[in-house]
């Protein structure tokens, strides 16, 4: 399958790499075309990767992944282009994270909307799904990584079809059923976009990213 990535940085490159090794063809869009980061990832990773704009990763790509900063996002997704998003599994990432009064940061919305609600609404026709947000990048696409036990990743979104896509992404980086949390409707991101101020102060005392958030039921 084709997979556009929009994000030069260190989530797009280890999902980018990921979808490599799993045998799909990738595409890291970023501002500019010959951006030195994807540049740097295209030569490390091999022939089945390969650079281009947001526009290009987003035509490119059957399914697309949303790894750029959150106060970015809107503006990549412009560039990347309404036209190449439309009909579009799209798997957002990103966080609304606000660094205008230093570390840690607070959330620019939170409570009655969602940075995913707000890209929705910008881009109607693609179909946005809203996962993977609540951790590391490395565990991400290796879940099986930690000792203790399973843990949980959350599902958002509004179209089952593209949450069935995205779950079936989520199955192959090694995410068990029990771990897929569907959680509803794309409202539902509010509420994980709002674990990360607990996620960014458990990281400040284990001192790594190497943990996560574990549901248990009776």
């Amino acid at each position: 399958m084709n997979i556009g990535i929009l994000g030069t940085g260190s989530v797009g490159a280890t999902i980018g790499t990921r979808l490599v090794e799993l045998g799909h063809l990738v595409m890291m869009g970023g501002r500019a075309a010959t951006n030195e980061k994807a540049a740097a990832w295209v030569a490390t990773t091999g022939a089945d990767a390969s650079q281009g704009t947001f526009a290009d990763a987003a035509a490119f790509g059957e399914i697309l992944f949303n790894c750029t900063k959150g106060e970015a996002s809107a503006d990549a997704l412009r560039l990347a282009g309404a036209d190449n998003l439309r009909g579009k599994t799209l798997l957002d990432v990103s966080n609304a994270l606000d660094f205008s009064n230093g570390f840690p940061p607070s959330l620019s919305v939170c409570n009655t909307d969602s940075l995913g609600e707000q890209l929705q609404r910008a881009f109607p026709e693609a179909r946005i799904v809203k996962t993977l947000n609540t951790m590391w990048a490395g565990l991400m696409v290796n879940p099986t990584m930690l000792a203790d036990g399973a843990h949980s990743v959350f599902v958002s979104g509004n179209d089952a079809a593209a949450k069935r896509q995205a779950t079936e992404l989520l199955r192959a980086f090694g995410w068990p059923d029990a771990s897929i949390i569907d959680l509803g409707d794309l409202s539902t991101a509010r509420g994980t976009e709002m674990v990360l101020p607990l996620w960014l102060r458990l990281y400040g005392k284990l001192q790594t990213g190497a943990f996560n958030l574990a549901v248990v039921r009776q």
